[in-house]
């Protein structure tokens, strides 16, 4: 084991993260939250640096040129990882350390900043990306009597009584 997977291994021990680790200096991490529920982290030591690269939404399925723009604006504001897209549109957040930087508590920001962006900006994410979807979704569940409890988070924009004002 090298020297950073010592300490990667011992900080996502120390914090009570669950990880795999499928090979040397290769970890995945579950990242629990609370809007997007959990945020799937690789952390990949390289010759010089450790990447980090979360998945955090499909491509959206609207409004792709908004969303983009919220996501880097958002960029400018963010530390150690910056939103981007893969070649089918899908969202990630992504970063490079060098390698003589990785310590706990470097990791632990790291990971801190991969669980809040994604976390905070999820719901945001999803009404732009997927509101069209969601709206129909919550009427056709609506019109049923099929339960609303996994859609209540978008409920200011997807229920026609909250954006009437009822």
């Amino acid at each position: 084991m090298t020297v950073p997977d010592d300490v990667i291994r011992a900080a996502l021990d120390e914090r009570g993260l669950d990880y795999q680790s499928p090979g040397p200096g290769r970890y995945l991490v579950t990242l629990p939250g609370e809007k997007k529920l959990q945020t799937n982290c690789w952390l990949v030591v390289g010759e010089h640096s450790l990447r980090v690269s979360a998945f955090v939404c499909r491509q959206p399925d609207e409004n792709r040129e908004q969303l983009w723009e919220y996501l880097l604006q958002l960029n400018a504001k963010l530390f150690g990882v910056a939103f981007s897209i893969d070649k089918v549109g899908d969202i990630y957040l992504t970063g490079r350390l060098p390698l003589s930087t990785v310590d706990a508590d470097e990791l632990d920001r790291l990971l801190g900043a991969v669980l809040s962006y994604a976390d905070e900006h999820f719901n945001t994410m999803l009404e732009i990306g997927f509101g069209s979807s969601i709206r129909r979704e919550w009427e056709w569940r609506a019109k049923r009597g099929e339960s609303l409890a996994n859609l209540r988070a978008f409920a200011a924009f997807a229920d026609p009584d909250a954006r009437m004002g009822r």
